[in-house]
């Protein structure tokens, strides 16, 4: 890699890194002002209300680092128009919650618009020796695709430094797998300017964070991470679709843990719950800044997996992901990220305090009969 090549990521990284930095403490008072406050109760973590729209910073971030980079085309046209769509919509669930069908829709009209204006689609995939073209079956699987993802980053946003940090890793990988086989389009511009906002970012919401991303950031982010998969892909950057969905193994587990777990309870998908991967990590009494430090290792490991499969042997690149995903299992089969191991003694629990307030409500009524005979 030539000199030029690296002033010109230095540039991609650093101004919007430089710009979010100092716009985080604006929004944060706009964030006060309007109200936009992350309050805390008992399925929360953090114990004060904290402002939201962080969001916002990385957008900006990411719109200045497109202006001063970027070149003007109908693909990306759609991709300001959609990013647009979404993130006024995690805007306004910031500042008074909406209702889950309501933010949907934000998502379904922005990933449309990518797909249908922006022609972004996953026709094929040629993994592990596969090869499969969908056709007319494109359409809907891009569309998933892009939902899932936006869903995957909204889902993993749980505590301080998590969701971006996460996405931070995402978006260093691409860009270096880009930059290292020569690709320097739009998923390479993409990828730098997105790590640089996110690095931004994390100035002011590691832990202890004084401002969140809230969805208008969370959904944001999975909707950029899904068009940068989807442009590597289709610019044949990726050798597989496969590769940046093992980058992001730890919030698309989250994801599937959270479905089957809810599943098996008999309770809605989308109702939430306490038993995230982050969660059962807090259990174990680690500490918030430890446990999304423990994160952050494992899915930079997935990301040497990913750098080594592509760059360096792809065989290796299977092992080294063999063995991640074997750790995976291990964890979820150990934890209760899928079954709650002590369900059933916490419903018998619940049943017995239940039997005792039941009893005692009977012997204060029979003891005021009493008392109300006696006079």
């Amino acid at each position: 890699m030539n000199q030029e090549i690296v002033l010109n990521i230095m540039k991609l990284i650093s101004i919007p890194c430089l710009f979010v930095t100092v716009a985080i403490p604006f929004i944060k008072k706009l964030a006060e002002h309007i109200g936009a406050m992350d309050e805390p109760n008992e399925r929360k973590v953090h114990k004060v209300p904290i402002p939201r729209l962080g969001g916002l910073g990385i957008y900006f971030g990411f719109l200045l680092g497109y202006m001063l980079f970027g070149k003007e085309d109908a693909l990306m046209n759609s991709v300001l128009i959609a990013s647009f769509v979404i993130v006024l919509t995690g805007v306004i669930d910031d500042i008074k919650p909406l209702k889950a069908s309501h933010k949907f829709l934000g998502q379904l009209v922005s990933t449309f618009i990518v797909v249908f204006y922006g022609g972004l689609l996953l026709q094929k995939i040629d993994a592990f020796g596969i090869y499969i073209d969908f056709g007319l079956f494109a359409y809907p699987l891009t569309i998933f695709f892009i939902l899932g993802c936006i869903n995957c980053i909204n889902l993993i946003d749980g505590l301080d430094g998590l969701a971006g940090g996460i996405s931070a890793i995402f978006f260093l990988t691409i860009g270096i797998i880009a930059a290292f086989k020569g690709q320097f389009g739009l998923a390479f511009l993409l990828a730098f300017v997105m790590f640089g906002s996110c690095l931004g970012f994390l100035f002011h919401n590691f832990y202890p964070a004084s401002i969140f991303m809230g969805d208008s950031g969370s959904m944001f982010l999975g909707f950029i991470i899904s068009v940068i998969t989807l442009l590597g892909f289709k610019n044949i950057m990726m050798t597989s679709i496969i590769v940046p969905l093992l980058l992001l193994t730890i919030p698309i587990s989250d994801t599937l843990f959270a479905i089957v777990r809810r599943k098996l309870k008999g309770e809605s998908i989308s109702k939430p719950d306490k038993m995230h991967i982050h969660h059962q990590l807090l259990r174990r009494h680690l500490s918030q800044r430890l446990t999304v430090i423990i994160i952050y290792i494992a899915t930079s490991l997935f990301a040497s997996a990913s750098i080594i499969y592509v760059l360096v042997d792809a065989k290796l690149g299977y092992i080294f992901y063999g063995i991640l995903l074997f750790f995976v299992l291990i964890f979820a089969c150990k934890t209760d990220v899928i079954f709650d191991h002590n369900h059933e003694e916490k419903k018998i629990e619940k049943e017995t305090v239940k039997k005792k307030e039941n009893s005692q409500k009977k012997k204060t009524v029979n003891n005021k009969n009493k008392k109300h005979k006696n006079a």
